[in-house]
């Protein structure tokens, strides 16, 4: 079965050469899968002790996530297209309302890591509270990433 919602955009960003199509890949997505697994877990630990820590481990661990189900496609994002194409090819297939929203989460838990990664004077810091709230995206994108895995829907694009 072929996925079809948000085929247009990702035939875009492929176009735009954002995205490119790539040998499908279920271990790559596996590897990704269990990166993200320990990212999360790592970050869980470091809430109160570095939550900037935490919180770039729980995008990682998301972003990881959103490459997974690229890779199980034959899509990966170019130099060009970088994380920003990841999320958008993701967001446009699988964010919908029956319990996959969380992808379109993803560009504002991005915009929050780079004021942490890229401050200036006006960044503001980091709490225990915003790296939890990281955490609680990354593992909401885990879980709606691995049912749409365990589903055999994904196909190559």
């Amino acid at each position: 079965m072929t996925w079809e919602r948000g085929r247009d955009e990702v035939d875009q960003l492929i176009a735009d050469g954002e995205v490119e199509r790539v040998v499908p890949s279920v271990d790559l997505a596996s590897r990704l899968m269990a990166d993200a697994a320990a990212h999360v877990s790592l970050a869980s630990k470091g809430l109160e002790d570095d939550p900037a820590g935490a919180l770039q481990l729980s995008y990682d661990a998301a972003r990881k996530t959103a490459a997974a189900l690229l890779a199980v496609q034959g899509l990966r994002s170019t130099t060009r297209g970088g994380h920003i194409a990841v999320m958008d090819a993701v967001r446009a297939q699988f964010n919908d309302r029956g319990g996959m929203e969380v992808f379109g989460r993803l560009h504002g838990l991005r915009r929050r890591r780079n004021r942490t990664e890229y401050p200036d004077e006006q960044s503001p810091g980091v709490n225990e509270d915003d790296a939890h709230q990281a955490l609680e995206t990354a593992r909401a994108v885990i879980d709606a990433a691995e049912r749409l895995l365990e589903s055999g829907r994904l196909s190559p694009f």
